[in-house]
């Protein structure tokens, strides 16, 4: 199957983005909004039906892995546009020290490396970055330690490298989802007395989606936020202001 771009925007006609984690939940989302607005895109993913299935080009990586990370980066021609979205979150087991540095090592050191090994690229293009935090960024979560680490972790790597390749005409900025609907909050979401927690928290009243976390990416990704760099975006319909 092919997916059409009905609604190609001139600035991204032309552009490549790679968006890591691009086969389900948001960073699938993400993708094809990307490749919506005109983008040439490819997507990775971990091995398995998600990647099997995928509508753009997907190359099963793992980031924990710089051999395939490096692998990746050494596939591509040009980069304008990196998104981070590979991660994971192990609930209650990230107590386990093997699992705390299993996720450690997907959500903030992957980043890393991706980051590290498309910079030639995006220089080269006057690019963006886009990483992935979370509402865990700013406050901690009982039940995921890793996971709130990793997050918290991601929100200074992105100032951190915003500062440090501003001379090389890059942009890194990060979105924070709140309480989004995917596979790994399905739980959360069958729970009507959790569910009824999050939603009455939120302001906006309600689970928000994978597509309200693509504008603000689109955005971030755009001329109109050639001023912009070093920003945590929230996109979590205000849950995090209460």
């Amino acid at each position: 199957m092919t997916l059409t771009a009905p609604h190609s925007t001139p600035e991204f006609e032309g552009k490549s983005a790679l968006v890591t984690g691009g086969t389900s939940g948001i960073g699938k989302a993400i993708a094809e909004a990307l490749h919506r607005a005109g983008c040439s895109v490819q997507v990775t993913g971990l091995p398995g039906p998600d990647c099997e299935s995928s509508l753009l080009p997907a190359t099963p990586v793992d980031v924990s892995s710089q051999a395939e990370v490096d692998a990746l980066v050494a596939r591509l021609d040009s980069l304008d546009i990196l998104v981070n979205c590979a991660g994971t979150i192990l609930r209650d087991a990230e107590f386990d020290m093997p699992t705390f540095e299993r996720v450690v090592d997907v959500n903030l050191t992957g980043t890393m490396r991706l980051c590290v090994g498309c910079r030639p690229l995006l220089a080269k293009a006057r690019g963006c970055i886009v990483n992935t935090a979370s509402m865990l960024s700013f406050f901690g979560g009982a039940r995921v330690p890793a996971y709130s680490a990793s997050k918290g972790g991601i929100a200074q790597l992105t100032k951190s490298l915003a500062i440090a390749w501003a001379p090389d005409n890059i942009r890194v900025n990060a979105v924070a989802p709140g309480w989004i609907t995917s596979n790994l909050t399905a739980a959360l979401q069958q729970d009507p007395a959790g569910s009824a927690q999050i939603i009455a928290r939120t302001p906006m009243n309600r689970w928000g989606t994978p597509a309200d976390v693509t504008g603000p990416v689109l955005f971030l990704c755009s001329q109109a936020a050639a001023f912009i760099t070093g920003v945590v975006l929230p996109v979590d319909g205000g849950y995090s202001i209460r």
